[in-house]
């Protein structure tokens, strides 16, 4: 299901941009996080009581992340996360090949344009060095906006429309790029429809 809005960025000029229905991929989903059962939102569960599921090749064992079941090689796309709780957080997109096994690099070298709450309140965009984002607000909603033929990844505060951060446009190449989450102790993270 698709719903369209009108988002006044430089990512979409202006242009009517249709909004996807993201759902999670259980099969990456680090073995600590808990999925819910319509596959929209994600929190870190109890790590006393880490799930005994198989190691697949596509799952994440070292960093707490999770990748949305769908994929894009082209045109544009958006898809907005509420982001509550907890102290920290990141929201973005991946390469198809983003590594899964041990620490991984979470910048655009390393297949991840992503934006971050730290702890403290302190936002950052992943970038190789961290880019710091002197936010006047955490953002309670943020829309991310795929542009696959610019190579290009922009992120914008779903609640007043305001840009947070734009990738600088480069090559994306012909994999499927993913949405991806990485959830820090009490937060949820939710896939709004």
């Amino acid at each position: 299901m698709l719903s369209c809005t009108l988002a006044l960025s430089a990512f979409t000029n202006s242009a009517v941009l249709c909004q996807l229905n993201v759902t999670l991929d259980p099969d990456t989903a680090h073995p600590e996080l808990v999925l819910s059962e319509d596959r929209k939102s994600v929190r870190e569960g109890d790590t006393h009581t880490r799930q005994h599921l198989p190691d697949n090749p596509e799952r994440f064992d070292s960093d707490l992340c999770v990748l949305g079941c769908e994929g894009f090689t082209s045109g544009r796309h958006c898809w907005e996360v509420e982001v509550g709780g907890g102290e920290s957080w990141a929201v973005g997109a991946a390469r198809e090949s983003v590594g899964r096994k041990g620490r991984i690099s979470r910048s655009p070298e390393g297949g991840i344009w992503a934006v971050q709450c730290w702890w403290g309140g302190q936002f950052r965009a992943l970038t190789d060095p961290e880019a710091p984002l002197p936010l006047p607000r955490i953002p309670s909603r943020i829309r991310v906006c795929l542009d696959c033929d610019r190579g290009q990844v922009t992120f914008i505060d779903a609640g007043d429309e305001t840009s947070i951060f734009t990738f600088p446009p480069g090559p994306i190449p012909g994999e499927r790029i993913r949405p991806w989450l990485w959830v820090g102790s009490g937060a949820q993270l939710i896939l709004c429809p």
